[in-house]
């Protein structure tokens, strides 16, 4: 389907409709990237405010630009449901190039307009850092955007002493509950995949409103999507869910949402081995997206001791910019939660 996307930097608001234009462009995409589906952007583009525009290159390749506004005071929370919205914090304007360097002068506009550019992939900033920096570019890794990748067998069969705790609980929930498993199935699973989320929703604080949104619409268009999950009826009660989707030929899965109520101990050890164990064998790793900054979530994805990561950079203006201070901010907050987490034990990026 042909559509007449702006050029940038003239843009307009990501809607359903860009998906026959994207979804084609992102699936061959073999970085594994989480934020560059189709579905992830589509499902918060209210959150993130995104928009889509389109660049001919030097080259003559024409390619998507992304752009949005971290969560701020310009965030529109609650579009979906119909909630009110919820206050942050003062939000900055960002650019995401999934489709590789577009070359130094659409970067240096880009940055004259907007605080940064997001998740850009580690293989490419680092072969353009040198002349980015001679330019006085900041190229930073984004630790607070990494996303966990694990070997689909290791999570599957948590094997070791250093799973130890985990097949306790899961042994635990195993033996005081009755349990089933099924495959999504939107035509079936539909209110009892929404009665999860409404559980899971009240036992959080308002800033969880974003992902309760995003969450919300996966559902409702689930197949329009083509998300995929497992959904835990524990003692004939829905109690847990996985959703995400396939990505990079096939290869990897990307965990988008996982709610449970977690007044059944143990169960969200079991629906991470459980759902592991359903995939496919030609899913190798999955992926279970990023940490954002929290310490607590941070500390979880580490203590599943992943394989690797997709290290994302951001790449901003001079340390006198403005924006600056928001990266340095980060920087720290992400320097503090390392630190933490070593005192506690748990293993680091090099191991």
């Amino acid at each position: 389907m042909e559509m007449n996307i702006p050029v940038y930097p003239d843009s307009e608001l990501l809607t359903l409709q860009h998906k026959s234009y994207l979804q084609p462009l992102l699936k061959p995409l073999e970085n594994g990237i989480s934020e560059f589906t189709f579905a992830n952007l589509y499902l918060f583009r209210n959150h993130y405010q995104y928009r889509i525009s389109q660049y001919t290159t030097p080259s003559g390749y024409t390619i998507p630009i992304l752009s949005g506004t971290s969560p701020g005071s310009n965030s529109k929370a609650g579009a979906v449901t119909g909630q009110q919205p919820v206050k942050r914090p003062e939000s900055e304007n960002f650019v995401m190039l999934p489709f590789g360097f577009p070359g130094l002068h659409l970067i240096e506009t880009i940055l004259a307009e907007n605080c940064y550019i997001k998740n850009f992939p580690e293989q490419t900033a680092e072969l353009h850092r040198i002349v980015l920096e001679q330019l006085g570019f900041r190229v930073e890794q984004d630790r607070s955007n990494f996303d966990y990748l694990y070997y689909r067998r290791d999570l599957a069969a948590l094997n070791g002493k250093k799973f130890h705790k985990k097949r306790n609980l899961i042994n635990a929930y195993i033996n005081n509950y009755n349990y089933e498993e099924k495959r999504i199935d939107p035509g079936l699973h539909k209110e009892a995949l929404f009665s999860i989320l409404e559980k899971w929703n009240n036992e959080r604080e308002p800033d969880t409103q974003g992902d309760f949104d995003a969450a919300y619409e996966a559902i409702e268009k689930f197949e329009e999507l083509e998300l995929r999950g497992c959904i835990t009826f524990t003692d004939g009660i829905p109690s847990a869910y996985s959703m995400g989707e396939i990505i990079a030929h096939g290869t990897m899965f990307t965990i988008h949402f996982e709610k449970a109520d977690d007044t059944y101990k143990g169960i969200y050890q079991f629906i991470n081995r459980s759902f592991a164990a359903m995939l496919v064998d030609c899913i190798e790793v999955i992926n279970r997206e990023q940490d954002l900054g929290d310490p607590g979530l941070r500390q979880a994805k580490m203590s599943y001791r992943p394989t690797s990561f997709i290290k994302k950079y951001r790449i901003s203006r001079s340390e006198f910019s403005p924006c600056a201070e928001s990266t340095r901010l980060q920087q720290a907050e992400d320097t503090e939660a390392d630190a933490d987490m070593s005192e506690e034990g748990s293993i680091s990026l090099e191991d």
